[in-house]
């Protein structure tokens, strides 16, 4: 079976925590699906496109590029499933080929946990907080710029957070 061992899209390398190439056989032919493990923020980042360019680096050497579509799949880990329709499946030597009726897709995310993800990259979300605090209190947070509350606030989350988790 054939592993893949880079992938760019759009030209930018992105890290791959698991991944599986292979070849769809449906009723209206073939496609060869992509479906990789990657971190939240790079999931995040090309959720919401339709088509992207995708270089494979494969472990045998082979370099392949493709025009790929984006198909969405909710729920477990965050992945990427590209997709692009080929003419002959015989031309990819060594991919697996799966039909559309089998429940033998690979499983990308087995062994793999949103915590190793998040150690190698952990997105940032924004947040709002409606708070009640004394006025003094009011004057110095408007006073601090918001990379610096952020910095503040991540601090002091940790640090309450490590003493409530460890009893």
């Amino acid at each position: 079976m054939v592993k893949v061992k880079t992938v760019k899209i759009d030209g930018e390398e992105i890290h791959i925590f698991n991944s599986a190439v292979y070849i769809l056989e449906s009723s209206l032919g073939y496609t060869l699906d992509l479906d990789i493990i990657v971190s939240e923020v790079a999931a995040k980042k090309y959720r919401n496109e339709e088509n992207l360019i995708v270089e494979m680096e494969l472990e045998d050497s082979r370099m392949l590029t493709f025009y790929m579509n984006l198909k969405s799949l909710s729920g477990g880990l965050p992945q990427l499933n590209l997709f692009c329709e080929i003419s002959d499946a015989s031309e990819y030597s060594g991919f697996q080929i799966v039909n559309e009726n089998d429940l033998s897709f690979p499983n990308i995310e087995a062994g793999i946990t949103l915590d190793e993800i998040r150690k190698y990259e952990m997105p940032n979300e924004k947040v709002t907080l409606k708070l009640t605090l004394p006025i003094d209190q009011v004057e110095w947070l408007k006073k601090k710029k918001s990379k610096e509350l952020s910095e503040i606030f991540k601090e002091v989350i940790y640090e309450y957070w490590g003493k409530n988790n460890h009893k």
